[in-house]
């Protein structure tokens, strides 16, 4: 049976769940305590069939070095979404974004090498079940204001000051 491990941590910035597969991969991510509101973003073919609560190991680990202030902890832990052959490559494109140096969406689309696909770069931000590890939160709006979030502008905003070093 293909079975799921959830954990909710308690940070600074609020409670922060995490739902990690059978191979420790994220599959869904949020600065939530409810499972109901990570899972519907996760794509159908990668949804387990039973969550079980318990430890996130190295996961978990991660979660707390990043918002204790180690912001390099996150970079290397695996996550797992599925869409589109433009979705997963923007995806993989966000987690090269560093954090402390925010781009807009019109910058993310040109990294993602399709200058001109801007809605297309907000979308996969906004259809991204992994925050945190695919840091959307670190793209803004092209005038500079932060725009929306998931998890609340307020979260985003913590989490830019946190990776500025504020």
């Amino acid at each position: 049976m293909n079975t799921a491990t959830w954990s909710t941590i308690d940070t600074r910035i609020g409670p922060f769940t995490a739902v990690v597969d059978a191979d420790g991969a994220v599959i869904a991510s949020g600065w939530t305590a409810s499972l109901d509101e990570l899972m519907p973003q996760v794509h159908p073919t990668l949804r387990p069939a039973a969550l079980e609560q318990g430890d996130l190991g190295p996961v978990a680990d991660a979660i707390t070095r990043y918002h204790d202030g180690d912001l390099s902890a996150i970079d290397d832990v695996p996550v797992r979404q599925r869409s589109g052959e433009f979705l997963e490559h923007a995806w993989e494109v966000l987690r090269t974004v560093p954090a402390g140096a925010p781009v807009t969406y019109t910058e993310y689309a040109a990294k993602t090498g399709r200058p001109a696909a801007v809605r297309a770069a907000a979308s996969a931000c906004a259809r991204n079940a992994v925050a945190l590890f695919v840091p959307c939160h670190r793209v803004l709006r092209t005038d500079g204001t932060l725009g929306g979030f998931r998890w609340g502008v307020t979260v985003k905003e913590q989490l830019l000051a946190h990776e500025a070093g504020r």
